[in-house]
């Protein structure tokens, strides 16, 4: 014999069950133990992070999603906090009478953005320092509006042989715009920890 059930008896999405009365927390996972600044915490804690030195492939790909539009006041807000009153990227009239007909979105905002857009994925939590950057190119302008997308391959892997417990990994960055035109190269030494010392 099968039992009727409403939709009152039925448990929602969220795991709490609808009484007559209104919604219970009957059936949730009770936390264990507060979390700083959080409350309370579930039992089993996932935090986001980057990968450690040994979870890096050479070869692979990592593609970065979503992307960042970058926008007119990023693109003012960028230049002039760093001193940079190149016309180019803020004198839209003078722009206009120019090569491109129009500013471009300053080429360090771009650089940044391209690793910035890596870090969730690859870094975050995982990376010692940026060693440096070798070749660095942008083979074609971003514009007001257009969207950086990222993706980054691993080209060499190495364990450092002055510090126990770190890696020396090679990245190389590679952004496109929204019709998936390259705009930006950039090739970046980067000194991972190693799982242990995570």
């Amino acid at each position: 014999m099968t039992e009727d059930r409403t939709d009152a008896d039925r448990p929602r999405a969220d795991g709490t069950a609808v009484t007559p009365d209104g919604p219970t927390d009957e059936g949730l996972v009770q936390p264990s133990h507060p979390s700083p600044g959080h409350g309370t915490a579930a039992r089993d804690e996932v935090v986001q992070r980057g990968l450690y030195f040994e979870e890096l492939e050479v070869g692979a790909r990592y593609v970065h999603r979503p992307g960042r539009t970058l926008t007119e006041a990023d693109n003012v807000l960028f230049s002039t906090l760093t001193m940079n009153h190149q016309p180019l990227h803020l004198d839209a009239a003078w722009s206009a009478t120019q090569p491109f007909g129009q500013r471009l979105v300053n080429s360090l905002l771009t650089l940044s953005t391209l690793v910035g857009l890596s870090v969730g994925q690859l870094t975050q939590g995982t990376i010692v320092a940026n060693l440096g950057f070798g070749e660095v190119a942008f083979p074609h302008p971003l514009f007001h509006g257009d969207t950086l997308y990222a993706e980054t391959v691993v080209t060499a892997k190495r364990l450092s042989r002055s510090r126990p417990g770190q890696g020396v990994v090679t990245l190389e960055h590679t952004g496109r715009n929204q019709d998936d035109v390259v705009v930006a190269t950039a090739t970046r030494a980067v000194l991972f920890l190693c799982r242990e010392q995570g």
